[in-house]
């Protein structure tokens, strides 16, 4: 079994709730510590964002045995990065090159709501307070739900020419 598969079984396919739990908890503290020192890196961040995967794997702190769950980073990075790669294909020797938007990165733990990642202090080093702002303005902008609510002076939607609440808003 690959170590997507292995991942896609444990992070989605598992039945037992106290075994995804604690690998899910494992994931989480796993990667909010690689988003960390990747940010705190930058921006000479390259030695933790390119190189062979079993070497990343150990230089974010994942280790050998959690090789799973680091392809499981891997695919959470994914949309993210300007150019994709092969998640389902990677093995110890897979050559990875993380070219990372950052923005973009930002915008997306906002949209999972991942509180612990978009809240890290070391984002400081990466997106100024406005930059920051902005994008959690648009991020804002783009989840909120409009309508279009009719006033009851106004001509009714259905083309009658009566006021809305002569016509179809008198029984709303």
């Amino acid at each position: 079994m690959s170590y997507y598969e292995t991942w896609i079984e444990r992070s989605e396919k598992e039945t037992d709730q106290t075994k995804y739990t604690q690998y899910m908890n494992q994931y989480f503290v796993l990667e909010k510590n690689a988003y960390d020192m990747i940010l705190k890196a930058y921006p000479d961040n390259a030695d933790l964002l390119n190189g062979k995967a079993s070497e990343l794997c150990e230089k974010l702190k994942f280790g050998m045995s959690n090789m799973d769950i680091f392809v499981g980073f891997l695919d959470g990075i994914q949309t993210s990065l300007n150019k994709e790669i092969d998640v389902e294909g990677v093995v110890d020797d897979s050559d990875i090159a993380l070219d990372v938007d950052y923005e973009k990165l930002y915008y997306n733990m906002r949209d999972a709501k991942a509180e612990w990642l978009y809240k890290l202090s070391s984002w400081n080093k990466v997106l100024t307070t406005e930059q920051r702002d902005k994008i959690a303005f648009e991020y804002r902008e783009a989840n909120t739900v409009r309508s279009e609510k009719i006033g009851r002076n106004d001509p009714c939607p259905c083309g009658s020419g009566k006021k809305y609440k002569k016509c179809c808003g008198k029984n709303a």
